[in-house]
């Protein structure tokens, strides 16, 4: 059955910020994206937190289980750095990878910058939510999801998750014609 109350998570992934050493850009970011993408009501459920991997997948595992979320985003943790673990975090709570959305989001990163081919992000589902990590800086967070967007809201129809209705102005969301909006 599908779950018509939306709710989106977003974890910004950073011992600095976690710690109020650095102001968090990229949870804000992610969060104004989503409100020019989204013609139909939504909730944040939104959290800064550290690189550790066990916090990192309690967390998901939290937004997923408890909270309802059908779409999680996640910024910071996806470099080669020692203390980047948000990838590792994510393949483990997800029972699906869908290895296109990151093939998809360095492709377009590599358009930009040589160093995308460093980032390790992923994506995948828990449940009926779609998780998706993205860099940290905010030009290349609008960058990645502009490209992998449009397929989100039917990849989260099959997984029985919220029913998203895209901005098409802003970014048009993908549904093959035998896909229905489901009934109110």
């Amino acid at each position: 059955m599908q779950n018509n109350e939306i709710k989106i998570g977003f974890v910004t992934v950073s011992d600095r910020a976690s710690r109020g050493e650095y102001e968090d850009l990229g949870g804000p970011a992610m969060q104004e994206w989503i409100g020019k993408a989204l013609a139909n009501p939504w909730t944040a459920v939104a959290t800064v937190i550290e690189d550790e991997q066990a916090l990192i997948e309690s967390t998901l595992k939290d937004m997923v289980d408890n909270q309802g979320c059908s779409l999680i985003l996640t910024t910071g943790g996806t470099g080669p750095a020692k203390r980047d673990v948000t990838p590792e975090a994510t393949e483990t709570v997800c029972d699906k990878i869908l290895d296109g959305f990151a093939e998809q989001m360095r492709a377009v990163s590599l358009q930009y910058v040589p160093t995308a081919i460093l980032s390790r992000q992923i994506a995948g589902t828990r449940g009926s939510c779609l998780i998706i990590n993205l860099p940290g800086k905010p030009s290349a967070i609008a960058e990645c999801l502009e490209a992998v967007f449009p397929a989100v809201p039917y990849c989260i129809d099959l997984i029985e998750g919220a029913y998203l209705q895209t901005n098409d102005e802003f970014v048009k969301g993908f549904r093959p014609k035998h896909a229905k909006k489901p009934s109110a």
